[in-house]
């Protein structure tokens, strides 16, 4: 089988009906030719969720501290509406997509996090938030559905086997699975215009040192840090192709390239063959 392209979609994304229909047709593009998994998020959506029904939010460095309350918001919001939008409006395109989470057939087991160390040194206690496993084993049911022609849209939910649900970042997620997939490509699509430089400029190539950088000097929004110790994680784990991309352009999924887009790489500033 050919290796897979691991899409992450922000959230954001995947609120407004016509974007999300783009989308749609742009997932069921590239599915023509290779394999692609879908990963989503859905925090605003959650946000909005969580001042209904009056609970307040906690974050650090990009990840939501998750009690048992907001774990049920997330639950609710991510497996049940996000999810099933998304498969809906890829079978509207003309796909075949299996709706999923991580819990399902345990595709990613994880360990609490309950214990965090943020950039700024504090230790913070996470909640119900689960990191996946190292040297967990490849998602089987993940490799059958992309053999037999679905797109597979994996909601970032995981369980610790022992029936115990959490919430994972979703960049966090789709890394994971883009190194036991063996994918040749993780893409992960915001509403933001790659990393920016303090200038507010695309930075196009961020390689190791640059990546530590812009973490350790505060330069990385709270998101954008979860974002890139994903994309580290990718590399590490040996996926050739890491980008962060502007989902909102045309042909940021076939491609990445462009002045909205910007290019992981493991060290140095040079790129690889496979990352051309």
């Amino acid at each position: 089988m050919a290796r897979p392209h691991v899409i992450k979609f922000g959230g954001e994304l995947l609120e407004e009906p016509r974007r999300l229909r783009r989308l749609a047709r742009r997932v069921c593009e590239a599915a023509t030719w290779r394999r692609v998994l879908v990963v989503h998020g859905g925090g605003r959506e959650v946000d909005a969720e969580m001042v209904r029904l009056g609970i307040p939010k906690r974050a650090v460095d990009g990840l939501r501290i998750t009690d048992a309350d907001t774990l049920d918001v997330v639950l609710g919001v991510l497996a049940g509406r996000v999810n099933t939008r998304v498969v809906a409006a890829i079978g509207a395109a003309g796909g075949s997509a299996v709706g999923l989470t991580g819990a399902d057939a345990g595709l990613v087991r994880v360990a609490a996090a309950r214990r965090y160390r943020a950039t700024d040194g504090r230790q913070v206690d996470l909640g119900f938030v689960g990191q996946p496993r190292r040297a967990a084993a490849p998602p089987r049911l993940l490799l059958d559905l992309l053999r037999a022609g679905h797109v597979p849209v994996v909601a970032s939910i995981g369980s610790d086997g022992r029936g115990r649900l959490y919430n994972v970042n979703a960049d966090t997620l789709a890394a994971d699975l883009a190194v036991r997939l063996g994918a040749d490509r993780l893409t992960i699509a915001g509403s933001t215009r790659g990393v920016l430089d303090a200038d507010g400029r695309t930075i196009p190539v961020v390689d190791g040192r640059r990546l530590a950088r812009l973490i350790r000097d505060g330069h990385a929004s709270a998101g954008m840090i979860a974002k890139l110790l994903a994309c580290r994680a990718a590399r590490g784990g040996g996926v050739p192709q890491v980008r962060i991309v502007d989902g909102r352009r045309p042909g940021m999924l076939e491609n990445g390239d462009g002045a909205d887009t910007t290019m992981v790489t493991a060290s140095g500033t040079k790129r690889t063959a496979a990352e051309r």
